[in-house]
């Protein structure tokens, strides 16, 4: 391969190259060696013939794949070739490491060729004074659409506003509004609808580009307009925004500010990955990480982790306390100090499951007071049902292991016990932060997970006692 690299720059063409990605669509470890090798020995040429006919989602792959300073020495060894797209396709923590090395004038000359919805997605995880430092190298008029998207909240339809799009007003004909997408130098990369709006810039509807190129020249483009076209506020949360274009199989949809009037459009690539991203959030919450990267630094990574860590020591001293007031109990039988974590760990089980699809059912709009009271007796009959199961098997192999019939009987309804009120409460802790305005996804683990270890030990060591002392 090294003799491959060095050969003159005229042969570069008849070079043979490796494939980027492997037969399980992984980058291929011999692309990124060659890639690893031309920025080695500061080749270019070569790094450009490697990286040329890549997507910006690939070569932001690629650039995760490579060791940090080595990405950084792509990144100067292309230039001005290097496509400031593929900064959107890669972790933040990577995005803003790249971006922070560069100066502010490469950094404004790249994103000038993006979308704006693409620049302020590279630029707002930035530091206030970095990103000023870059903006103030744009022309003023193409700062603005950057500065006002970034005006609004985060994770805010304002953030995702493409200031990209065509409006054309009211008195127009279909045969100007092709005339215009014919002339006009200014057009968006990709679009699906025209917009049409009032001498207020107010938004009037839309016309989805079938009808006009079906209808005839002469035609009013009112006459062939949506007035009922969904739209969207500046302010709604990027959650509802992708949820809205799920529901009613969007492309696009145009986005206004507080008086009606159009500020930009939101279009089907950037709501997959909000819906992806949102996606990613809830799991992670769910696990109490947080939204860490899988890029972050091991300070930032345990930093981010340790806040639920702590929340979890002191739940975990709450089930150790109940444990303590049965001492008595388990000095008597050592059994019961073997058999509890089970007990506690299949109510942990069962808990988790019911509150997994009550957060995302939460999430996705789909749990709601109508269907609340059906949802909440389906769970109950459902944690019996595999609560009497699991007691009869535990039941069971306690009186294999232990030859005790009483034992077998102690456990088994401790099971089905734990198991009902994992199931209960899996369901009823994430409706009851959500109408508290706690995110159900972040604190719902915690408290089902003390709820289970505490019902648990409680009712298989409150039943052991007061069955021992019968006999």
């Amino acid at each position: 391969m090294s003799e491959t690299l060095n050969k003159p720059d005229n042969a570069q063409t008849d070079l043979h190259l490796p494939e980027m990605r492997d037969e399980e669509d992984r980058i291929s470890q011999e692309f990124v060696d060659a890639v690893e090798l031309a920025i080695g020995s500061d080749n270019a040429d070569q790094l450009r013939l490697l990286t040329n006919d890549l997507h910006e989602a690939d070569l932001g792959d690629l650039i995760e794949a490579l060791p940090r300073d080595e990405a950084s020495d792509l990144v100067r060894l292309l230039g001005a070739e290097f496509d400031f797209a593929a900064l959107t396709e890669m972790d933040e923590a990577v995005r803003v490491r790249i971006v922070e090395e560069m100066p502010p004038e490469a950094v404004a000359e790249g994103v000038r060729d993006l979308d704006s919805d693409d620049a302020v997605s590279i630029l707002e995880d930035l530091d206030q004074p970095d990103q000023e430092a870059i903006l103030e190298q744009l022309p003023a008029a193409e700062q603005m659409p950057i500065r006002r998207a970034l005006d609004f909240p985060e994770d805010s339809a304002g953030r995702l506003i493409q200031s990209e799009f065509i409006a054309v007003p009211t008195f127009w004909t279909v045969g100007q509004t092709i005339d215009h997408m014919r002339e006009a130098e200014d057009l968006p990369d990709d679009f699906y609808e025209i917009y049409v709006i009032d001498p207020a810039f107010r938004l009037v509807g839309s016309v989805p580009l079938d009808h006009i190129l079906r209808a005839q020249r002469p035609t009013k483009i009112t006459e062939i307009t949506d007035h009922e076209s969904y739209h969207i506020a500046s302010t709604d949360d990027q959650e509802e925004v992708a949820r809205l274009f799920e529901r009613y199989n969007l492309l696009a949809a145009a986005v206004t500010d507080n008086s009606g009037r159009l500020v930009g459009v939101i279009t089907i690539d950037d709501i997959v990955d909000v819906i992806q991203e949102e996606a990613e959030e809830d799991i992670k919450r769910l696990g109490g990480v947080g939204d860490e990267e899988i890029s972050d630094t091991v300070i930032d990574t345990a930093r981010s982790r340790f806040t639920w860590l702590f929340v979890n020591l002191f739940t975990a001293v709450l089930a150790s306390i109940v444990i303590a007031q049965f001492d008595g109990t388990i000095e008597q039988m050592v059994a019961l100090a073997v058999l509890m974590p089970i007990v506690a760990s299949m109510g942990g089980n069962a808990g988790t499951q019911t509150m997994t699809v009550a957060v995302r059912a939460l999430a996705t709009r789909d749990l709601d007071t109508h269907n609340f009271a059906r949802v909440v007796n389906r769970e109950m009959l459902v944690s019996i049902l595999n609560g009497v199961a699991m007691a009869v098997i535990v039941g069971i192999v306690t009186f294999i292991w232990f030859a005790s019939v009483d034992l077998g009987m102690v456990i088994a309804i401790a099971m089905i016990i734990n198991l009902f009120f994992g199931g209960l409460f899996g369901i009823l802790i994430p409706v009851g932060l959500e109408k508290i305005n706690v995110d159900p996804a972040i604190a719902s683990s915690v408290f089902v997970t003390t709820v289970t270890d505490v019902v648990g030990f409680f009712a298989f060591l409150g039943l052991a006692g007061w069955w021992f002392e019968l006999l």
